[in-house]
């Protein structure tokens, strides 16, 4: 018997899944039980250094609540610009018009070629050389200009794919009624593109989100991962945990912000399949028969 996909299995396909099914999950537990073992001879797994972030509220009050709130203050900082102009970008490259075209497909390709991690180290070095903000606001500007430079270039090439993604006869059917390419693309356009764009725009803003880490790892940006450190030298070098807690929280991070998402996406479908009120056909009426002797309803 066989489906529209493929052929059904035979016995000796599926004895041989069946042996290899079993060979991995025996190689998967090795693995673990090697993790395990690993870590409670090195002393990772003791009561003693997950204890505090159980019993106690000081972890979370001195090291992860600061660290947490500078990394939403960065990502929040870095969308809220990178959005936007992300957008203007991935319109402006389908421009009918070279001299917005062409200077804006240099600037997101340039930008989108280089390391976030490099862009926010020249942005440090900038802050430094050219402007008066302090040394300790450097970090922070320095994180959301490469998160923005970098994330704005990409988030460009997502919207105009998006949009060139709609049928043809979308933006023919804006000019057959009379609107100019500018009220056609926010009209008409922008509106369904969004829907299709929203998955591979969530996914940038995770990675904004993930992206603050390499602020606290190079640029001494004080955000999550970086109380982590300070935080596992305070309490006996409980690196496992403390570095755990904190992948706990990014997970619920971008958990929240892709059932966010999830639940947006949805309800933009459901808007997009509702057409007003239903006209019957006998309130319905011929507009210019009233007068002329052409019969008035239909």
């Amino acid at each position: 018997m066989s489906s529209v996909l493929y052929d059904a299995q035979g016995p000796r396909a599926k004895r041989r899944n069946i042996l290899l099914t079993v060979v991995f999950l025996a190689a998967f537990a090795a693995v673990l039980w090697w993790v395990y073992s690993t870590l409670k001879d090195k002393g990772q797994l003791e009561w003693v250094l997950w204890e505090p972030f159980f019993t106690s509220s000081e972890p979370w009050s001195t090291y992860i609540w600061p660290g947490l709130q500078n990394t939403l203050k960065a990502a929040a900082l870095a969308m809220i610009i990178a959005l936007p102009l992300g957008a203007v970008f991935g319109i402006a490259r389908l421009s009918d018009h070279a001299w917005i075209r062409v200077p804006a497909g240099i600037v997101v390709e340039f930008f989108r070629a280089i390391p976030v991690l490099i862009l926010m180290i020249f942005g440090l070095a900038l802050f430094a050389e050219y402007t008066n903000v302090s040394s300790d606001d450097r970090p922070l500007y320095a994180v959301v200009t490469g998160l923005v430079l970098y994330n704005a270039s990409v988030l460009a090439e997502i919207v105009r794919a998006g949009i060139l993604s709609l049928p043809k006869g979308q933006s023919e059917a804006a000019m057959a009624i009379g609107l100019r390419k500018g009220q056609g693309m926010r009209l008409i356009l922008l509106p369904q593109a969004v829907t299709a764009m929203l998955p591979a725009i969530v996914s940038q803003l995770v990675v904004i989100v993930k992206d603050t880490a390499l602020g606290g790892a190079v640029l001494t940006y004080s955000e999550l991962l970086a109380s982590a450190n300070t935080m596992s030298g305070y309490y006996g070098a409980n690196v496992l945990a403390s570095f755990t807690v904190v992948a706990v929280i990014f997970i619920a991070l971008n958990f929240a912000l892709t059932s966010f998402a999830s639940w947006l996406e949805r309800r933009l479908r459901r808007a997009k399949k509702s057409t007003g009120a239903v006209v019957g056909a006998d309130d319905a009426q011929i507009a210019g028969t009233t007068g002329t002797g052409g019969g008035g309803t239909i």
